[in-house]
């Protein structure tokens, strides 16, 4: 006789439900650490992860800093990214496996991290039927880009600002198909926008930076980016479609109404 899925609810259908979501995890996971590695310009081994470098953008934490994708000792852990980070002015820690980083805040805290956690976020269910954001280049994102990068950041200097634009461009490294979307507003301007990072090889696409200009809030521009990025990764081939959100801020709950669960989260670690 065939075999019988296991009925919902059953013991035996929320162990499978648990291994499903470990598997997904494993996955997103070895994308982030491929992802970071390929955008780098170069990279230093460090006990448990590596250090992603890259002078071109050496005031962006997203492109110096250490990641931890393994197993390492929590408590010299400090030391180790002392000494991977040398010549940079800040420090950033990011851990991929929630107990890895739940071990490593108690000593990173006393070093002076802060402590940021995120939400691992994949989407569920089928993608949406249509989308209607378009693929631009950098160039056509960079006022818009500069204009949010203020409003979020208002105190930085302008050669902060700078580089968190430009920085962008480093992306293009990080996965075999990159791709900047936008929604525009009547004048052609851009609206909302986000990165889509896809390896089709794997079955994985990434969502990123989705932001919507300040003029173009409530308006459903940001809906329009995300369902054109989740139809672009389904057509791509696809299976594992994730984002990541602060655990502590509302647009994780938006994600969520548009069939987004958590699967894991990351440890982020920062020190000025």
């Amino acid at each position: 006789m065939p075999a019988e899925a296991p009925a919902p609810g059953t013991p035996d259908s929320e162990a499978a439900d648990t291994a499903d979501a470990a598997a997904e995890l494993r996955r997103i996971h070895a994308f982030l650490s491929a992802f970071t590695r390929r955008q780098a310009e170069r990279t230093l081994p460090v006990p448990g992860g590596f250090a992603a470098l890259d002078d071109t953008y050496a005031l962006s934490y997203g492109n110096n800093h250490v990641l931890i994708d393994g197993p390492t000792d929590p408590e010299a852990l400090p030391g180790h990214v002392d000494a991977a980070l040398a010549p940079l002015a800040h420090r950033a820690v990011y851990v991929l496996d929630a107990a890895t980083g739940d071990a490593c805040a108690p000593p990173l805290t006393r070093a002076g991290y802060t402590l940021t956690r995120t939400v691992v976020m994949r989407h569920t269910g089928p993608p949406p039927e249509r989308g209607g954001a378009r693929e631009v280049e950098l160039p056509a994102l960079r006022g818009a880009l500069t204009e949010s990068q203020r409003r979020f950041l208002p105190d930085v200097p302008d050669e902060v600002i700078h580089t968190l634009v430009e920085r962008r461009a480093a992306r293009r490294r990080g996965a075999p198909d990159v791709r900047f979307l936008a929604s525009h507003d009547e004048f052609g301007e851009p609206a909302s926008w986000a990165d889509l990072y896809l390896d089709p090889a794997v079955g994985v696409a990434q969502i990123e930076d989705l932001v919507t200009a300040a003029a173009h809030l409530g308006q459903g521009h940001a809906g329009v980016v995300l369902d054109t990025a989740l139809r672009m990764g389904a057509e791509a081939g696809c299976t594992t479609t994730f984002l990541v959100a602060l655990a502590d801020d509302w647009p994780r709950h938006w994600y969520a109404r548009r069939g987004f669960v958590p699967v894991g989260s990351v440890h982020c670690f920062e020190r000025t």
